[in-house]
């Protein structure tokens, strides 16, 4: 028998899938017509080791003046459309009641994971306008400067962390076999480390099918650890993500017609990092998110090598490029992180359900 609580999470989900489905091709239509790419190949942010690394620029001197960016928009369009159809749907059928069976935005759950959402899905949406428009001079130059970007995602970290600290009364954390931790008030720089940590790794994002089929597996991974913890509400909204990753995988796989780019990549891992205190399972989001970390150390490998040894470690950093260098197939590469990230997603999901 399905019980309400199944049918909540796997409704939203095949709804958000459609919706993404739907409005995919709209969104690639408008990102041609207005010439959504960059008018230079090659990361002239001064991110990692891209900036000015011939090898870098080589591997992308035809996909990034090809290939529109802001395909994101179709994941922050379908989990918007499907969350606010959802609360509308429940709050005409039920007058406003907020224990509509069906509707998964409530404020115990999941309003933080949806505002931290629509936050990074903004921060991104003016980093990747002015990094395809750049203005002559000022913040803008090259998309959003990094530092505004950084104070952005640490101001939406400070203002989440004070709601778990004082209004949740959260200030530990669980570790898998030993208990929670309490950190009292280093809860609140832990919790912003941790999410500007995440912010951080959207470098992963430079294949194609690579960032959306990793993130996929992780908000999968979240989805059972929410739904095992009863937790239904945060549960719906990781597969309604999941759903909208998919609808976005399907045109992002090789050819891709679009790159997630900024305006996708903040709005999940903004909500990722919420939700992974949300379920007390912090302390693992390292294994559940292995990939997206692992390209993080590597990138900061490669600039403190550049930087006190005068030599690389790698061919060219964060590391999926590396063995794009060494003459691997692009899609080879992303189907073995998308093995990888699968074997420490499942290993994440035992130790959340086990400890």
């Amino acid at each position: 028998m399905i019980t309400a609580s199944l049918v909540k999470v796997l409704l939203p989900w095949l709804v958000s899938t459609f919706v993404g489905f739907l409005i995919a091709p709209t969104v690639i239509k408008y990102l041609h017509k207005f010439k959504c790419w960059k008018k230079k190949s090659g990361n002239d942010k001064g991110m990692g080791d891209a900036a000015g690394t011939p090898i870098f620029n080589e591997l992308h001197k035809e996909r990034d003046v090809k290939v529109p960016r802001m395909g994101g928009m179709v994941i922050v369009g379908a989990v918007v459309i499907t969350t606010l159809l959802f609360w509308l749907t429940s709050f005409v059928s039920t007058g406003g009641d907020p224990s509509a069976k069906y509707d998964y935005l409530s404020r115990a759950q999941t309003w933080l994971p949806f505002f931290g959402f629509l936050a990074g899905a903004l921060m991104g949406f003016v980093d990747d306008y002015f990094t395809i428009n750049p203005a002559e001079k000022g913040i803008f130059k090259r998309g959003l400067a990094l530092k505004y970007r950084i104070f952005w995602a640490g101001g939406i970290a400070f203002l989440a962390s004070l709601w778990f600290y004082y209004k949740l009364g959260i200030d530990f954390v669980h570790v898998p076999f030993v208990g929670d931790i309490t950190l009292g008030l280093l809860f609140i720089p832990f919790f912003i480390l941790v999410f500007v940590s995440l912010f951080a790794t959207s470098n992963i994002d430079g294949l194609d099918g690579l960032s959306g089929g990793i993130m996929t597996i992780i908000f999968t991974a979240y989805g059972f650890i929410a739904f095992s913890q009863n937790q239904v509400d945060i549960a719906a909204f990781c597969f309604v993500v999941v759903g909208a990753l998919v609808a976005f995988l399907w045109f992002n796989i090789p050819p891709a017609k679009f790159y997630m780019t900024e305006v996708g990549y903040n709005a999940l891992s903004f909500s990722l990092a919420i939700i992974a205190f949300m379920t007390n399972t912090v302390i693992l989001l390292p294994i559940i998110a292995f990939a997206l970390y692992a390209t993080e150390v590597t990138t900061v490998m490669q600039v403190l090598s550049k930087k006190f040894r005068k030599k690389k470690i790698f061919l060219v950093a964060p590391i999926h490029h590396h063995f794009e260098a060494l003459g691997w197939p692009a899609h080879t590469v992303v189907m073995k992180y998308w093995i990888v990230s699968i074997t420490f997603a499942i290993v994440g999901v035992v130790l959340a359900i086990a400890g």
